[in-house]
């Protein structure tokens, strides 16, 4: 049986191999500091042009695109923890992921705003390594400096997000959910890596709903925000 590792560990391992995998701990980390203003196209010609969809359509196709982040996430782990074959091509998907989730805010707020998201997203990566390093040193302080900064990118995401659309996504909402994200995720990863498969099937159902109602409250906080993009 596989030891009993801290969940924190056991994630800093997961999330470091895309970087082994995909050839890119040598990339260059971001900043941990606040990130710069999100900046909101505030006509159509600081946006790209999109068709008029309907509601329903973007919140299935928002559900979709976070969907795919957590299954393709779980795969990764699955792949990660048996040493499949498929590892690579997995992690290649798992990483077009974060560019799909910048992309698909582009529209709305601009390539500024998209590109802005797409980095904070690769930081959980970078952070990774980070923490894969301190972990194989034996570094409490290094490997506790990582995992902090690791929980701080997603406090930055949900305050990009929050800067965006105050309305519609306040910073203690987004802060909240991501960070039960992050746990969730956490649990699930050091459940399966562990062989507690049953709990890690328990542990997926929950991160496949806390995703959905995360998916749910981004694509009603664009509708309600640009109501006039959508029929």
């Amino acid at each position: 049986m596989v030891p009993r590792l801290k969940r924190s560990s056991i994630i800093a391992i997961t999330l470091a191999s895309i970087l082994v995998a995909t050839v890119v701990i040598g990339a260059a980390a971001f900043a941990h500091g606040r990130h710069p203003d999100v900046v909101v196209a505030s006509s159509m010609t600081h946006m790209h042009h999109a068709d008029a969809t309907s509601k329903q359509a973007f919140h299935d196709e928002t559900r979709k695109l976070w969907e795919d982040h957590i299954t393709w996430t779980r795969l990764f782990i699955v792949s990660f923890a048996a040493d499949l074959p498929d590892l690579d091509a997995t992690t290649n998907r798992l990483l077009q992921n974060q560019a799909d989730i910048g992309d698909a805010i582009r529209p709305f707020y601009g390539d500024t705003a998209a590109d802005q998201l797409t980095k904070l997203l690769t930081k959980h990566i970078t952070t990774a390594a980070e923490l894969l390093t301190a972990a194989k040193s034996g570094d409490p302080d290094a490997f506790q400096a990582a995992h902090d900064a690791w929980y701080r990118n997603a406090r930055h995401i949900a305050r990009f997000l929050s800067d965006a659309n105050p309305d519609n996504w306040p910073f203690a909402e987004m802060r909240s959910m991501m960070r039960d994200h992050l746990d969730l995720t956490l649990a699930e990863a050091s459940d399966h890596l562990n062989g507690h498969y049953e709990q890690d099937v328990a542990d997926y159902d929950a991160v496949h709903a806390e995703i959905l109602e995360m998916a749910d409250m981004l694509s009603h906080g664009i509708i309600q925000q640009f109501p006039n993009r959508f029929a």
